[in-house]
């Protein structure tokens, strides 16, 4: 269902990504780690549309559709749906108003009710989007937008960042029903990319396969747990030690 071909990505004319070549099937899990500034988020950035993020090379391809030159509102309503890792303050909107927008013909207020009570949010409704929340307050926030939308794919930036224990537990739960995890594979129609830096969402959200991007490219891919203990172990230096 997404198919990523030599994927190059700039910023203002200083490339970040370089050759990403990536697929995920539907009902497919992935996790990309990497450290700060590998070019996790600009990946994630140029799947979504945002237009900073320029192509220069390669191809994104979502259902059997070239969307690589398509506008960020295009592809939403493709099926991508983004949470990210530090979402804005968005004064004068609430977030009963956002949900009903992600909700589209289902905006009853029954419905947006029962969403914010997976989310346990039910009494920040009628409060101005992200403004005073906590870190775990607003990824659950996210997360409940998502679980409105229902998006195909779903990209994750770092959903444990910024969020206590408890906050993370409730997350989890709330990323594998987006996800459908309850389903065999087989009967799943979404699919999800999670960038994790600490891999901490592993421990809550199980994913099938696992890279490592270090300075724009994707140097390893395998289990995400053994990537895991390996990172653990050895750093992401080891990883660089280990491709050369």
């Amino acid at each position: 269902m997404l198919e990523i071909e030599e994927l190059t990505v700039a910023i203002e004319g200083k490339e970040i990504l370089h050759d990403v070549n990536m697929t995920i099937k539907k009902g497919e899990t992935r996790v990309l780690f990497g450290p700060n500034g590998s070019g996790k988020t600009t990946l994630l950035m140029a799947i979504m549309g945002f237009p900073r993020y320029q192509v220069s090379k390669g191809k994104i391809v979502f259902k059997e559709k070239d969307i690589t030159k398509l506008p960020l509102d295009e592809r939403a309503r493709l099926g991508i749906g983004m949470a990210f890792q530090r979402p804005p303050v968005v004064r004068g909107v609430k977030a009963r108003d956002i949900v009903a927008v992600c909700l589209k013909e289902r905006k009853d207020g029954e419905t947006i009710r029962q969403l914010a009570g997976k989310a346990d949010l039910v009494e920040f409704l009628d409060r101005d989007i992200n403004y005073g929340f906590s870190g775990g307050e607003i990824k659950r926030s996210e997360i409940m937008q998502l679980l409105a939308q229902k998006p195909e794919l779903t990209l994750l930036d770092e959903p444990e960042s910024g969020v206590d224990l408890v906050n993370i537990a409730l997350i989890g739960r709330l990323i594998n029903e987006l996800l459908e995890k309850d389903c065999p594979i087989h009967r799943r129609k979404c699919m999800g990319l999670i960038i994790s830096h600490t891999g901490g969402i592993l421990d809550y959200v199980n994913a099938r396969t696992g890279y490592v991007m270090l300075d724009g490219r994707i140097i390893c891919e395998g289990d995400p747990h053994e990537i895991l203990k390996t990172i653990k172990e050895r750093g992401y230096k080891g990883c660089s030690i280990c491709i050369k």
